[in-house]
């Protein structure tokens, strides 16, 4: 029986420590994050205008049906005023009638169709790219709540460690009380300082909780108390890479000028097409019949707008302000970004060289807390002067992993900047 309950502490104890914690890993936020966002479902619609788009464009190729249709009444009617002897010429009536249909097809059209597929392609292009511009930049709200869970989780660390030290103290001075060294004063300082520590405990874990729920809602899961996010690994700083989806999105409108420049010589082309129309009316095809009748026509036609050649100049110039509009768009961008780039590599180094001199500050602290601990149960120091030294030494250690987060957040910062 003895050996049964062992055997049942030993596995609800491993049972606990294996659920206890949920590991989150930076990289499937960023992940969750993008699938999860409202905006990612316009991505599907997006495409699928495309197609469809596309699709009733490649229909221009199909012949054209048009059905037309009309009556009318008219002043006057053409007639020969010519009268031979024994031959009756009727007169046309003035009220007429014409329902007819037509079928045409395209025999050329300078490019126009395949132009307007392709712009259709460039505009889903640049749609889509805006959306993943957007949900690139849920990178920095995951990084801000991420990095300042660790940075809480680590303050937490510091505050335990301090709550050791202190209640270490206590344990010397209750047994110098008991040994009537001490007055029972000196425990009340320390008592009060744990009730500190334990007051900035749940300070501490209530705003971890609050970022745990707004992280939960971007990613869209469900972050208890338990989850415990992973710590990266420290970057090494590079050089900038073109990669952030802003200079696609950039290149995608300077495509889309392109085409429609083009599709302004292809607007000014001449169009072919072949062409029969039928109908039914009065006159038919022949005038001087006042029947109604059945008639067709058939042949090519040809059509060309040259009013277009009117605005064409002034069109290609505001063309090209646009795209030179972009570029300059793009230039602020880049420089932007690399003034960004500048001042996180320099808060990259700042942090690396007071993390060098961190270990150095909690070592020196350390041996003066540990001097002062031994002091306290000879009475030689007071209980206020260990609470000092623990304090110092626990603010060494705060610095510590607070330099190590901000490290941390200013690397995978200079990761998003650069589209890493």
């Amino acid at each position: 029986m003895k050996k049964m309950t062992l055997l049942m502490y030993f596995l609800s104890n491993w049972i606990c420590s294996s659920t206890k914690s949920q590991p989150l890993s930076l990289e499937k936020c960023y992940q969750l994050a993008e699938q999860h966002y409202p905006a990612a479902k316009q991505k599907n619609l997006i495409v699928l205008t495309r197609e469809y788009s596309i699709e009733n464009a490649r229909k221009g190729y199909l012949p054209q049906i048009n059905m037309a249709g009309q009556a009318t009444y008219q002043s006057d009617v053409t007639g020969i005023p010519i009268h031979f002897p024994g031959v009756d010429i009727p007169a046309l009536t003035k009220d007429q009638y014409k329902v007819y249909g037509e079928v045409s097809q395209t025999v050329y059209d300078g490019g126009a169709i395949k132009r307007q597929k392709q712009l259709y392609a460039a505009n889903a292009s640049v749609e889509e790219q805006n959306i993943t511009v957007e949900l690139y930049k849920l990178r920095e709200r995951i990084n801000q709540l991420y990095f300042g869970i660790l940075l809480i989780d680590k303050q937490l660390e510091v505050i335990n460690l301090r709550k050791i030290d202190i209640q270490t103290g206590l344990d010397k001075i209750n047994g110098a009380i008991a040994n009537g060294v001490a007055f029972k004063s000196n425990a009340d300082v320390l008592k009060a300082e744990l009730l500190i520590a334990d007051q900035t405990v749940i300070e501490q874990k209530s705003l971890r909780k609050q970022y745990l729920n707004m992280l939960g809602l971007l990613i869209n899961e469900t972050l208890t108390d338990e989850t415990v996010p992973e710590e990266p690994i420290i970057l090494e700083p590079k050089e900038i890479a073109d990669n952030r989806p802003e200079l696609a999105a950039f290149d995608y409108r300077k495509k889309i000028f392109d085409l429609n420049e083009q599709m302004l010589t292809v607007r000014n082309q001449p169009k072919i097409s072949l062409f029969f129309q039928g109908g039914y009316g009065k006159p038919g095809l022949n005038v001087l019949k006042n029947d109604f009748a059945v008639y067709g026509i058939g042949g090519i036609r040809f059509n060309w707008l040259l009013s277009g050649f009117y605005t064409n100049k002034n069109e290609k110039l505001i063309i090209e302000n646009n795209r030179r509009s972009v570029d300059i768009q793009k230039e602020t961008f880049l420089f932007n970004t690399n003034l960004s780039v500048t001042q996180e590599r320099s808060e990259i180094e700042k942090f690396s060289q007071m993390i060098s001199t961190d270990d150095a500050i909690i070592a020196l602290r350390a041996n003066i807390k540990n001097t002062t601990n031994a002091q306290l149960k000879n009475g030689v120091k007071m209980s206020s002067d260990y609470v000092r030294d623990v304090n110092l030494e626990s603010q060494a250690r705060q610095n510590l992993a607070i330099h190590r987060i901000q490290l941390l957040y200013a690397c995978y910062r200079l990761r998003v900047i650069q589209g890493n």
